[in-house]
Formats: structure tokens, C-alpha cells, sequence
């Protein structure tokens, strides 16, 4: 009874073994015809059985699947076609490297090359099209076939980040970090005795050889700093982006132990602090900043910004004016100066309301309203001046010119409002 049982299995192996092989057979003739709707019908059937084939059989289901979705890709390319094709070829690889051969590795090669350069094409033509819904996709499939290809994850991470899609690109940049990416390049050059430019070489060898021919001159080997400092930091962004301040905090900080001195992330943070109310560590932190880039004129606005956001507005016009003092054509500092003067205006127009049927009341506050406005009008004409064709500073400066009856300067403004709506 038993030799009977055991035949029977013996026997169900071997019509398990043929109905592969049959299978394979007619996946390899589709495949070979371009059919792929067949080929990707008879490789579903195989799959079914393929976890007990032996390692050689496994290898040729692998290649012949990665074949088919590959092919499926040219007419839909769908990220679960591309997908799939990767995990086929990527299968194979490992089957094959245990079996210590390379026959089917071999045959898949220039597919899954093809196919690399086919979706980079893709997703770096969209990226530069700024389509960053289909970039983010598109990278991250590169990604997904050449897993060595690291900087297109990171390609994908930046266009998930400008698509607004913060989980994925915090997804994305965790997985960088997690991976210890740097991004370090380095590049070979030499100067092209013809065209007396600038050209990359690819190679040391490649350079080295030019040189050597009188073509090429002024060899130049450089290495590109690491990425890590700016992809914790982007990770704590998106954090910043999510509203998530605690972990975007945390995140800071621990940006901030691979790039210390970063006045960004010294300001980003300080934002954070002061959303939580720790003005101490705000104040603090402010200093750090100042201390580390006093001559940054830049550096100056942002904190002045921060500080208004706050409501600190003599603080803030403290801030503009030393900008100004820094570069005398910094045209925001100039527009936000005088946006944070008239913060006093608001309380002067409530005052005025107030004091509707008290004539000399409503003079005495209109004439400090006057006061107020002659006062900012030097701060929008020199913006104006730096940037004659912003229409925000016509707008505003028209309004002042109107409301202290500097008419021919209010008559001329008019004019440039007109021609730049």
C-alpha cells in the first residue's frame, strides 16, 4: 500500500514537472512572438506550482516573467508593470548567483537596461517639466530596477517633496538615511584643447589617456561633498510641512549634530520653538545664529520676518533696518520695513472710527495718520526704485501718495499701476 501511495505522489510530481515545462514552453514562444497577454497568462499558471520546482526551472520562470511584464511595460507603463518586471529580474539574479551560473542573467540584462533607460528618460523629462506627480513615480521605479542606482530615490524623495506629498517623501528620505547614502561623486576632468572648455572624462583612466594624446589639458580629479547633512535636514522640512512640531524638532536637532552650523536649520528650529512658546530657547537660539553669520544680511530679514510672525514688530523693524545697513538693496527688507510700520495704522483707523463725531479728536489722529505715512513713503519708493515693476509696492505707494495728497506723484503711480495690470 505504501509503494502505491508513493507512486502516486511520484507520478503527480512528474505531471507537476511536465505542466511547468509546457507552461514555460509556451510563455518562452509568446514572449519570443511579443505576445505578452499569453505569455503573462501561461506564466500565471506556472507560478502556481513554481515554489517546489528545482533552482534551474525557477531561473527560466523568473527571466521569462520578467521578460513578459518587461514587454507589457512598453505599451503600459504602469508602475505595477515596471514593478513586477524588477522583482522577476531581481529573483533571477539571486536563483542564478546560488546556482553559480549566469545563463538567464545574461539574457535579461540588456531588457532590464533598456528598461532603466527608458523610465529615467521618463522621469527626468517630467521632472523638468515640473510634472512631480509623475516624477516621483517614474524615479522611484528606476529605483525599484537598479537598486544601485541610490541617487534616483533621492531624485524621487525631492519631487514627492515639491508634489506636496510629505509621507512619501518622508518615506523616501527615511530610507535614504536608513541606507547611509551620501551621494559622493567623483568627477574627472580636462579642458578641450579645441574648444578650450571644460569636459568630463568619466574615468581616470579616460582622462589620464586624453591628456596623454595632446587633446585634453589641466587634468582635475573632485569630490563632491556627502548629502547625509541635507537629507536629515529635509527630513525634518517635511516634518516642519506635516505639522508634526515635536518630531520636526527632534528631527532638527538631529540634523543639526551632522551640520552645525547651518543658519537655516538654526532658524527652522527656532520657528518650532517658538510655535511651543519656548521664547527662552527662541532668544537662544537667535543668538546662536547672529553668532555664527553676523555679516549675513539675509539672516537679519528672516529673523525679522520670524519676529513680526510673533507679533515682536519693534523687534522686527530692528532686524529689516540692520539688513538694509548690510545691503542697501535688499528690496524686501524695504517692503517688509514698511509693511511693519504700519502696523500702527490699524490702531489709528480703529481710533478714527471711534471718533467719527469728535471733528477735532478725528483731525488730531488724521493728521498722525498723515505723519505716519510720509514717514514709510521713503521705505516703498526705494523698493520701488529696486523694483520698479512689483505690483504690490505701485499699489501701496499709490494708496500713501493719495491719502497725504501728494497728487503728482499719486497721478504718475496711477499711470505705472495701469500699464503693469
Amino acid at each position: 500500500m505504501k509503494k502505491q501511495i508513493l507512486l502516486l505522489v511520484t507520478l503527480f510530481m512528474c505531471t507537476v514537472t511536465f505542466a511547468q515545462k509546457d507552461e514555460l514552453k509556451a510563455a518562452d514562444k509568446a514572449v519570443k512572438k511579443n505576445d505578452y497577454a499569453t505569455a503573462a497568462a501561461q506564466v500565471s499558471q506556472a507560478e502556481a506550482l513554481i515554489a517546489g520546482a528545482d533552482d534551474k526551472t525557477k531561473a527560466k520562470f523568473y527571466y521569462l516573467k520578467g521578460q513578459t511584464y518587461a514587454g507589457m511595460a512598453k505599451t503600459d507603463p504602469s508602475e505595477s508593470n515596471y514593478n513586477t518586471a524588477a522583482e522577476s529580474f531581481g529573483s533571477l539574479f539571486e536563483v542564478e548567483e546560488k546556482l553559480g551560473s549566469t545563463k538567464y542573467t545574461d539574457l535579461a540584462q540588456p531588457t532590464l537596461t533598456s528598461m532603466i533607460e527608458d523610465v529615467s528618460a521618463q522621469g527626468i523629462q517630467s521632472y523638468q517639466n515640473k510634472d512631480y506627480t509623475a516624477a516621483k513615480t517614474q524615479l522611484q521605479q528606476v529605483y525599484s530596477l537598479s537598486p544601485k542606482d541610490t541617487v534616483y530615490l533621492e531624485y524621487a524623495a525631492n519631487a514627492a517633496y515639491l508634489d506636496a506629498d510629505y509621507d512619501t517623501a518622508l518615506e523616501y528620505f527615511t530610507s535614504l538615511k536608513d541606507l547611509g547614502y551620501t551621494g559622493i561623486v567623483t568627477e574627472y576632468t580636462a579642458v578641450n584643447s579645441e574648444t578650450g572648455e571644460r569636459e568630463n572624462m568619466g574615468s581616470k583612466s579616460q582622462m589620464d589617456l586624453m591628456v596623454k594624446t595632446g587633446s585634453y589639458s589641466e587634468p582635475k580629479t573632485e569630490t563632491s561633498e556627502s548629502k547625509q547633512p541635507t537629507i536629515i535636514k529635509n527630513i525634518a522640512f517635511v516634518h516642519v510641512e506635516k505639522g508634526d512640531t515635536e518630531k520636526a524638532i527632534a528631527a532638527v536637532k538631529d540634523a543639526r549634530t551632522v551640520a552645525p552650523d547651518d543658519v537655516n536649520l538654526i532658524l527652522t528650529e527656532a520657528n518650532l520653538q517658538i510655535k511651543l512658546g519656548n521664547k527662552d530657547e527662541f532668544a537662544k537660539l537667535m543668538g546662536e545664529a547672529i553668532e555664527l553669520d553676523p555679516k549675513n544680511p539675509a539672516l537679519y530679514f528672516n529673523i525679522g520676518v520670524i519676529s513680526g510672525e510673533q507679533g515682536d514688530v519693534e523687534k522686527a523693524k530692528e532686524y529689516y533696518k540692520k539688513c538694509i545697513e548690510l545691503d542697501p538693496n535688499y528690496v524686501d527688507a524695504y517692503v517688509n520695513l514698511g509693511s511693519a510700520y504700519l502696523e500702527d495704522d490699524k490702531v489709528l483707523v480703529e481710533e478714527m472710527n471711534k471718533n467719527l463725531n469728535d471733528f477735532d479728536k478725528y483731525d488730531e489722529i488724521k493728521a498722525r495718520q498723515s505723519a505716519l505715512y510720509k514717514e514709510v513713503i521713503p521705505f516703498y519708493e526705494k523698493a520701488y526704485e529696486l523694483k520698479p515693476d512689483d505690483l504690490d509696492t505701485v499699489r501701496t505707494l499709490m494708496s500713501l501718495y493719495e491719502n497725504t495728497e501728494m497728487d503728482d506723484q499719486f497721478k504718475a503711480m496711477k499711470e505705472k499701476y495701469d500699464s503693469l495690470k
